[in-house]
């Protein structure tokens, strides 16, 4: 997947923290994933979808072939993973933060 600087000419949604992309403002567009701040495509650690603290990138058992900038932010902290409803909380939490995810 290739990401392409762009002067935004319309209002986006940053794929990484969900903030809005303003109309002139710097951003990374790829097609079909969308777009994303630079800052944003700076990101070293990804956050847990559920409780929003970091997913534990470091102890991740799939370190060594992530490419974290370009996966998805859709990751689960070991801590919310491990508890009896991780299922049920990982679907509302993407849901939530994904109101497209609800149609």
């Amino acid at each position: 997947m290739s990401w392409i600087k762009i002067p935004m000419k319309f209002p986006g949604t940053c794929i990484v923290c969900n903030d809005k992309i303003e109309v002139n403002e710097i951003g990374l567009w790829s097609k079909g994933s969308g777009v994303k701040h630079e800052k944003c495509a700076q990101t070293n650690e990804l956050k847990c979808i559920v409780c929003g603290s970091s997913a534990g990138c470091s102890q991740c058992e799939f370190q060594d072939i992530c490419d974290i900038p370009n996966v998805s932010q859709l990751c689960i902290c070991k801590k919310c993973g491990d508890e009896t409803n991780a299922f049920d909380s990982y679907q509302k939490s993407s849901k939530k933060k994904f109101s497209i995810l609800n149609s």
